[in-house]
C-alpha cells in the first residue's frame, strides 16, 4: 500500500526535478529515467530520508530549461519514490507516485548539486484526502472525443483499459501522457479539482482537433 501523508508530515523543504513536459498529479504514477549526476545525487539523498519525496516542476519555458538554473513555475507536485531499479550503466529507473501539489515560497541556496525549494502545501490540502471525483463526467462522450484526438495526434491506447479505468485515473493519466505544451500541462496541474481538469483536458483536445481540421479560427 502506498503511504498516505498528513499535512504536518510533509517537509518544508524538498528537492525538485525541473523537467519541461513532465507532469505529475496526486495518486498518479510517473516513470523516470535518472542519469544526470546531480539527479542521481538527489535520488540517493531522497532515499536516505524518511519520506522519499521528490518534487516535479516545469521550467517556465522549454527554452529556459536549456540554461543551468531556469526560472521555475510556481506550482509543482511532489511524488514518493515507490519503485527503483539500477541499470548496469548506473542509471536509476524509478516510479514516483504523486502525493500533493505545492507552491514555491522561495528557492534554498546551498551546496547540493540539485535545486531545493521551501514550499507551501496548505493550498492543496485536499490532495491528501483521497480520490477526487467528477460528478459531471460522461465516459461515453469523453471517450468519443478521446478517440478523435488520438486519431489526429497519431496516438494509440488500450481501449479496454480506458473503458474500465476509474475517472480520476483516466483523466489524470491522460493529462500526464498527452503531448501538450508546457503551459497547457501547467494549466492541467493547476486545475483546482478533477472536474475542472477534465474540462481543461477536453478543451485542449477539442482545440487540437479543430486545429488539425483547419477550424481553429471558428468561434
Amino acid at each position: 500500500m502506498v503511504r498516505r501523508f498528513t499535512l504536518s508530515e510533509l517537509p518544508d523543504v524538498i528537492p525538485v526535478f525541473p523537467l519541461p513536459g513532465a507532469l505529475l498529479l496526486p495518486r498518479a504514477v510517473l516513470p523516470l529515467n535518472i542519469f544526470e549526476p546531480r539527479y542521481l545525487a538527489m535520488l540517493d539523498d531522497a532515499l536516505r530520508s524518511d519520506h522519499r519525496l521528490i518534487g516535479m516542476i516545469q521550467p517556465r519555458s522549454s527554452e529556459g530549461a536549456r540554461s543551468g538554473s531556469p526560472p521555475l513555475q510556481s506550482i509543482g507536485c511532489v511524488g514518493r519514490v515507490t519503485s527503483l531499479s539500477e541499470t548496469e550503466d548506473g542509471r536509476y529507473l524509478i516510479a514516483l507516485t504523486g502525493v500533493s501539489r505545492f507552491r514555491i515560497k522561495k528557492e534554498i541556496e546551498g551546496f547540493t548539486p540539485y535545486r531545493r525549494v521551501d514550499v507551501d502545501w496548505a493550498p492543496f490540502e485536499r490532495d491528501l484526502d483521497g480520490d477526487d471525483v467528477d460528478e459531471g463526467f460522461s465516459r461515453t462522450a469523453f471517450l468519443s472525443l478521446l478517440s478523435r484526438y488520438f486519431d489526429i495526434a497519431n496516438l494509440t491506447g488500450d481501449w479496454d483499459t480506458l473503458k474500465d479505468a476509474d475517472e480520476e485515473m483516466l483523466i489524470n493519466s491522460l493529462s500526464m501522457l498527452c503531448p501538450f505544451a508546457v503551459q497547457e500541462k501547467q494549466a492541467l496541474l493547476e486545475s483546482p479539482d478533477l472536474e475542472d481538469r477534465r474540462k481543461t483536458l477536453t478543451a485542449l483536445m477539442e482545440f487540437a482537433i479543430a486545429g488539425a481540421s483547419g477550424d481553429e479560427g471558428i468561434a
